[in-house]
């Protein structure tokens, strides 16, 4: 697990990953943004660039996510398509799904209501 904390404040971002049936699954909560992206990507980008990746990022637990987040789900995408893999956005609340919305990300992007319904896609 992954936190980001702010003086004086919570943990701004938490990143769990497990896997099932094969398929990366990171859950994030908290916010992300400029000074959070940094851990997000990390999480993200495939570790292993010889073996196609299938990933779906859990934003039930994200509050807040600016153009940085958009950015890095974009450059994610391209990256694990490009060699043969997958993204997959699952949960994303009301606040979040409408900047994804509105950026035209979920164009792109398959987004699910759920991680069970992005999993079987």
């Amino acid at each position: 697990m992954t936190s980001i904390q702010g003086m004086g404040r919570p943990a701004r971002l938490s990143i769990e990953e497990r896997t099932v049936d094969g398929v990366r699954v990171l859950s994030v909560s908290g916010e992300i943004d400029h000074d959070t992206m940094g851990p997000v990507r990390d999480a993200l980008l495939p570790r292993d660039a010889a073996t196609p990746q299938r990933l779906v990022a859990d934003l039930g637990a994200v509050t807040f996510m600016d153009s940085s987040g958009i950015n890095l789900f974009l450059a994610a995408h391209q990256t694990i398509s490009g060699d043969g893999g997958w993204l997959r956005i699952a949960g994303a609340g009301s606040a979040v799904r409408r900047v994804i919305e509105i950026v035209g990300l979920d164009l792109i992007v398959a987004c699910h209501p759920t991680v069970e319904e992005a999993l079987t896609g």
